[in-house]
């Protein structure tokens, strides 16, 4: 895949470092120089379009807000926004030719270097997102270091529409979530009943056998968020090989969902794990067995 390619499937913004590794060097430089990536600070890159967001905010007297001051500010997202998406000040009135090619909201918000403070950013996002998307910025955010404290607090004293939303969000996010992806894995499972999944728990049964993405401990179940990265050559693939069978030989049920399915077919990976969870709940219920 090209750079491009691999920034949106990381989130829209990736250390450097990830890029090299993913794409190579030549490639990685190539999409400097003609602007398909641009620097966002603290070694990191953001698609080229972040750097059009100030641009576009400007253009209406705005800032960056929403997805797109997350991705300013270092924090992958799920779903990159197809246009800027920009605050404007309550009052300001525009035409429709300026209206064209952002996303706008309307409030009185402080700033800095453009886009919306890191806590007005998430603010935006836990309680104006779609839920997935939301989980995903908030886990981006304690990622990188926003105390989650911080995050607690800014969802609970929210008011009006979305504020529930934002606190149930605060609720769940948490920093072990290790990209976006996985955060909307987590977000699905998280919707399903009987299901209680937790992030990068260490597995021993009784020895230790792994620590996948996702593990509902009471149903015996990991979840695997597989990326385009997983496998880095036959000896990688080995090794999961190997970690799978373990679980499975222990009684186990292990669960791989690819990104597509997660960014594009929510609903299917859904029915998925209320199967899932139906069919372990009797297999692992002993009163249900002597029914």
């Amino acid at each position: 895949m090209s750079v491009v390619e691999v920034l949106e499937r990381l989130g829209g913004v990736a250390p450097r470092r990830d890029l090299i590794r993913l794409c190579d060097r030549a490639s990685f430089d190539r999409a400097v120089v003609a602007g398909d990536v641009t620097p966002v600070g603290r070694g990191a890159y953001a698609l080229g379009a972040a750097d059009e967001v100030l641009v576009a905010a400007h253009r209406v007297g705005g800032v960056a807000s929403h997805r797109s001051a997350a991705l300013l500010h270092g924090w992958p997202v799920l779903h990159v926004p197809a246009l800027p998406e920009v605050t404007v000040p309550k009052h300001r009135r525009l035409t429709a030719q300026q209206r064209r090619g952002v996303t706008l909201h309307w409030a009185d918000v402080a700033a800095v270097d453009g886009a919306t403070t890191p806590e007005r950013t998430v603010l935006d996002c836990v309680r104006g997102l779609p839920f997935l998307d939301a989980l995903a910025v908030a886990d981006s955010a304690l990622r990188s270091g926003l105390p989650r404290a911080e995050l607690l607090a800014v969802a609970r004293d929210a008011r009006g529409p979305g504020s529930r939303q934002a606190r149930a969000v605060a609720r769940l996010a948490t920093p072990l979530a290790a990209n976006p992806f996985e955060s909307g894995l987590r977000g699905i499972a998280s919707q399903v009943g009987g299901l209680a999944v937790q992030p990068q728990v260490p597995v021993y049964d009784p020895a230790f056998l792994g620590r996948p993405d996702l593990v509902d401990v009471r149903l015996k179940t990991a979840l695997e968020a597989d990326s385009f990265e997983w496998h880095g050559g036959r000896d990688a693939l080995a090794a999961d090989a190997r970690r799978y069978n373990a679980f499975v030989a222990h009684g186990w049920l292990v669960l791989r969902f690819c990104w597509e399915d997660v960014m594009f077919h929510a609903d299917e990976v859904a029915a998925i794990l209320r199967a899932v969870v139906e069919v372990r709940t009797e297999q692992l219920c002993l009163t249900c067995r002597g029914a």
